[in-house]
């Protein structure tokens, strides 16, 4: 990967530890100066601690690159806009965002609270929103840039007792769809990767079946630094010709994911009534129906 991102500037969130960790460490690897974000807190949100992305820009400088560490939150407008000053105050520039910081607060729907409904959407839908809109000025401005977002087959397909962690990571989707298409006029591009790895978001899973504890097993040899190569090329000039994608990256296994398209449509001259709709319309969509599965359900296969 060494020289993609020779002469750049990239800004990871979350970067203190895990996938973040691994992105910022490749993106330098490559050649990109990098600012290391990290709030320092637990996967729940206490304490605070600068030591996690000071630790990454000491590893990235004792290999011979350059990075600077940033605390501020992703949550707030203010927080996401110090996190881009960062990199103009320090490199004079921003060439792309990678937008991983992540919470969660795993709870079933019919349990959950307010507040573990608010954090974890101001985290993953708030603070890609309002992280990519503080570099969108310097992308527009200078006609380039790349954002990467971080999103989950929790949101894409399914999963239990993360209604928050979901919606938010089916939210980022289609916020990097409407920066895609809002941007791609300054040559702007924005892309989605749905990783499979080994991380403190994923050791909070807790296995209650033989089945459950396997498959954390699996996911246990899956490692962070897997995910890092997707994550520079997205961000590089080599692709330049992808935008709007979304990709799942599972230990050495690179998947494209569908989106949203009809499959499926009837017609009645008339018009429908309900009554119409079932006796008639539902009957003949119904073998088109998406089952109710999880993510585990539908990537079921081992990658190992």
């Amino acid at each position: 990967m060494s020289g993609l991102m020779d002469g750049k500037v990239a800004v990871v969130t979350g970067a203190g530890g895990g996938i973040g960790r691994e992105v910022a460490l490749a993106l330098a690897a490559a050649g990109a100066k990098v600012v290391v974000n990290d709030i320092g807190v637990s996967l729940t949100g206490e304490g605070g601690d600068a030591g996690p992305a000071q630790r990454v820009v000491e590893q990235i400088r004792a290999s011979g690159g350059q990075a600077v560490a940033n605390t501020d939150s992703v949550s707030t407008w203010n927080g996401a806009q110090a996190i881009v000053k960062s990199a103009i105050d320090t490199f004079g520039r921003i060439d792309a965002v990678v937008n991983n910081a992540g919470n969660l607060r795993d709870r079933f729907f019919f349990k959950m609270n307010e507040e573990e409904w608010r954090a974890v959407i101001e985290v993953h839908l708030n603070g890609s929103f309002f992280v990519s809109r503080a570099a969108a000025p310097y992308f527009r401005e200078q006609e380039s840039g790349a954002f990467v977002h971080m999103t989950s087959t929790s949101g894409l397909i399914g999963n239990f007792g993360q209604a928050n962690y979901a919606a938010a990571k089916l939210g980022v989707v289609a916020l990097s769809k409407s920066i895609a298409l809002d941007m791609e006029r300054f040559h702007v591009r924005s892309n989605c990767i749905a990783p499979f790895a080994w991380s403190r978001m994923t050791s909070s899973i807790p296995p209650q079946t033989p089945e459950e504890e396997a498959r954390v097993a699996k996911l246990q040899k899956m490692e962070a630094s897997k995910v890092a190569p997707m994550a520079v090329f997205l961000c590089s000039d080599a692709a330049r010709e992808v935008n709007a994608q979304i990709f799942a990256v599972r230990a050495n296994e690179i998947m494209l994911m569908s989106q949203p398209r009809p499959i499926r449509s009837v017609h009645q001259s008339e018009g429908w009534t309900p009554e119409a709709i079932a006796e008639i319309a539902v009957p003949s969509m119904r073998k088109y129906f998406y089952p109710l599965e999880r993510s585990p359900d539908v990537i079921d296969w081992d990658p190992i």
